[in-house]
């Protein structure tokens, strides 16, 4: 794709080059670590090493999701079944308003969750769900074809969020597509390969408060079971694995 989009000028880009192997550039991320349930009852230890996040040497960052043997498990990862990676740009790059893209491959298959989103810069000051929180993109990967966007808020957050959810012709985890928003005081609107599918604006949060309208940093992730895909079954094979082919951030358009 085009680092042109018409009425925009790119303004930041992660094109994830580099040799095969190497991490993720700690410029742009920082990988946070853990298990804990990440409050959704996620079944996956969160690592902070290569061996989840690393660079393909073809341009792609691959995020992949491992089932450790037993005494690893226990010894490493807290007892927690899956390994995976989950990469933020907080206190790196701060995002607002313009064109939020990414071009990924998803993994499928029951209980993998692949996501990419953003949460609001002030989080730690804030607290959730207050510092506003943008789904550009969740996957179950039990339901492939199935794309769901979500804007969270207080009052407006978890399963009663400001969401909607759309059916692709076909598997979403059969090759790479663009995820994106365009993002503007009072409004989101949300893309898959350049067509508009959904949107939240201030009046569909009626009296409650509309959060988006400050700085956020951007999320990529890889989750494990929990309340929102429900758990694998012994039927699926690891290792899985979601490839970025970039992220870009482009300008609001140009007045006029």
């Amino acid at each position: 794709m085009s680092d042109r989009v018409p009425g925009r000028s790119l303004a930041w880009s992660e094109e994830f080059d580099g040799d095969a192997g190497a991490p993720p550039d700690p410029r742009n991320w920082q990988l946070e670590t853990g298990g804990g349930g990440w409050g959704n009852q996620e079944l996956q230890y969160y690592t902070g090493g290569t061996e989840n996040a690393s660079l393909d040497g073809a341009g792609h960052l691959a995020i992949v999701v491992r089932q450790p043997d037993p005494v690893a498990r226990k010894d490493r990862y807290g007892g927690y079944a899956y390994t995976s990676a989950r990469l933020i740009s907080k206190g790196r790059v701060a995002l607002r308003y313009g064109l939020v893209e990414a071009r990924i491959q998803i993994p499928d298959g029951r209980g993998i969750w692949p996501a990419f989103w953003m949460l609001g810069q002030d989080i730690d000051e804030a607290g959730w769900p207050q510092c506003g929180e943008v789904d550009i993109m969740e996957i179950l990967g039990q339901d492939p074809a199935v794309l769901h966007a979500t804007a969270h808020g207080p009052g407006y957050s978890g399963a009663a969020g400001v969401h909607s959810s759309h059916r692709a012709r076909t598997s979403l985890a059969g090759g790479f597509h663009v995820y994106a928003v365009a993002w503007e005081p009072g409004r989101i609107r949300w893309y898959l390969d350049g067509e508009m599918y959904a949107s939240a604006a201030r009046r569909d949060v009626r009296r409650k408060p509309w959060v988006f309208d400050h700085d956020f940093f951007l999320v990529i992730n890889v989750a494990v079971g929990g309340t929102f895909p429900g758990n694998p079954d012994r039927s699926l094979a690891f290792p899985r694995t979601m490839l970025v082919d970039y992220v870009r951030h482009y300008t609001a358009p140009a007045p006029g």
